[in-house]
């Protein structure tokens, strides 16, 4: 069998029978693509075993300078680079082919790590080389988020997009919680060195499924002008941000154009944006810890589980995938998505006890993980090719960026409430500081995405492209195949792109 022919599923779990059992468990119907399937389990690999450099960097700063201060400039060093790369390398993604920038990302990323080793191994304690060594992971790993996100929508159809996205983040967000909790295990056992080591090895694994791809140069732009409903994606590759002799910056700036152009990819954005920045009240986990759910000053078990419960209620809505990813109301999932996030969050706010905010914020984590397997399907199946990769890098920027803004927002807000606050909690736990800000940004976050959808009617309107059908079973020889990685222009999702799905979503709602 060919490498661009789709092999039918493994077992029942991946087929498609929607009355099935099996049919609300984790959909993986996209790992009948080979090439999916092979990226897919080297990343499972990865987020694991790639991940303990999340732990390693930090615990070497502090041992070296004995100064949170230092971990906290090589957050700032990381964040920085990870967003220059992702606009960079999106500019990139829409002018080179995207296995060779997934190939140089990764092995850039292993390179890396294997320096870091070098320098442990050697008894390195130089800031300024563990510093410049954090801003090659943030350049390297930026890189290989836009890309790979450019990348999938050649891989599998429209239609399995949801699924695949699932895919993907039960695994990253599974790693980020096994690599973590293991480095922190291993490193007492091994040392900091041997766990760069573990990190570069790893990569590899990926190393070897990227180069298994077939090439994936830019498709040629679309000849039609019928773009992808907002008549600007040939503006974004013609001459002024797509010429061969366009600078990178030009081209980024076409990008965004062609971003801001698009009311339904400014909408699912800004929700995106509101419910991380609103929402997202982490920062304040230590401080309801201890000062609502009675945990120790230096964290406890309160303040772990606390983490712990959102990351888990991802993973049990991950588990369960094949509840909604066949859905195709992607617009309208995303909007009442953020909306039960900002609820959830709320709920967590008001919790007398610390059992209920628990549940909250795993059923918080749930929603949340439905919000961005449909605000990432958007993003790709909405976007033609030629601007995907800057699109992409937008995207990347909001989802780093939104989180640090929401730690900034929140601790900040604490900290001004704490001292009005502080003298009432013995009375009336109520209202205290992280109470307020937490159910203020749930409340933020609800009336913001309301807003949102009210005003920009192309968010609860779209309605994905209905799929091919027989997605599972392999194509015949035609030039644009149903299912499997694509050698060239022939991409399989290359016809729902150059169609607005905004004009189909109307039509389909007796609007057209």
């Amino acid at each position: 069998m060919s490498a661009t022919t789709a092999r039918p599923p493994r077992s029942s779990a991946c087929s498609s029978r929607p009355a099935s059992a099996w049919a609300f468990t984790v959909d993986c119907r996209p790992l009948a693509i080979p090439a999916f399937r092979r990226m897919w389990a080297a990343s499972v690999i990865c987020a694991v075993g790639g991940s303990f450099s999340v732990v390693a960097v930090p615990t070497q700063l502090f041992t070296v300078t004995g100064s949170s201060a230092a971990v906290g400039a090589a957050a700032g060093v990381s964040f920085a680079a990870l967003v220059a790369a992702a606009v960079w390398s999106g500019a990139l993604a829409d002018r080179m082919d995207r296995r060779t920038m997934l190939l140089a990302a990764h092995l850039g990323l292993a390179l890396t790590y294997a320096a870091l080793w070098l320098q442990a191994v050697l008894g390195g304690r130089s800031v300024p080389v563990l510093l410049v060594a954090v801003a090659f992971q943030g350049l390297t790993y930026g890189t290989v988020l836009t890309t790979t996100g450019a990348t999938v929508p050649r891989l599998v159809p429209a239609g399995l997009l949801p699924a695949a996205n699932s895919l993907s983040s039960l695994v990253r967000y599974g790693g980020s919680v096994l690599g973590p909790m293991l480095a922190g295990v291993l490193v007492p056992v091994v040392g900091l060195g041997t766990l760069y080591l573990f990190d570069a090895v790893a990569l590899l694994a990926v190393v070897g499924a990227v180069a298994m791809l077939p090439p994936l140069p830019p498709l040629p732009p679309p000849t039609t002008g019928t773009g992808t409903g907002t008549g600007t994606e040939e503006s974004a590759v013609g001459t002024e941000g797509g010429g061969r002799g366009t600078s990178a910056a030009r081209r980024t700036l076409a990008g965004f154009r062609y971003l801001a152009a698009d009311r339904l990819l400014v909408a699912v954005l800004a929700v995106d944006l509101a419910a991380m920045i609103f929402g997202m009240p982490s920062a304040l986990f230590p401080e309801l810890a201890r000062h609502v759910f009675g945990g120790t000053a230096g964290g406890g078990t309160q303040t772990g589980l606390l983490y712990a419960a959102y990351p888990a209620g991802v993973f049990a809505a991950g588990l369960l995938s094949g509840a909604f990813t066949r859905a195709r109301r992607h617009g309208a999932l995303v909007a009442v998505a953020a909306v039960a996030w900002g609820i959830t969050v709320v709920l967590v706010g008001l919790a007398p006890e610390l059992w209920i905010a628990l549940a909250a914020l795993m059923l918080g984590g749930a929603v949340n993980f439905v919000l961005s397997t449909f605000r990432t399907t958007i993003v790709q199946a909405h976007t033609g090719d030629a601007v995907r990769g800057r699109v992409q890098g937008a995207l990347t920027v909001v989802l780093v960026g939104g989180p640090q803004i929401a730690n900034v927002l929140h601790g900040s807000a604490g900290a001004a409430l704490q001292g009005v606050t502080g003298p009432l909690h013995d009375a009336a736990s109520a209202l205290s500081g992280p109470r307020i800000v937490i159910c203020a940004g749930g409340l933020l976050t609800v009336v913001t995405v309301t807003a949102i959808a009210w005003a920009i009617p192309d968010l609860r309107r779209y309605i994905a492209p209905a799929p091919a059908p027989a997605l599972t079973r392999a194509p015949a020889p035609a030039p644009a195949p149903v299912l499997g990685p694509v050698a060239g222009p022939a991409s399989p999702v290359v016809p729902a792109d150059r169609v607005s799905p905004a004009s189909a979503s109307r039509a389909r709602a007796g609007r057209g």
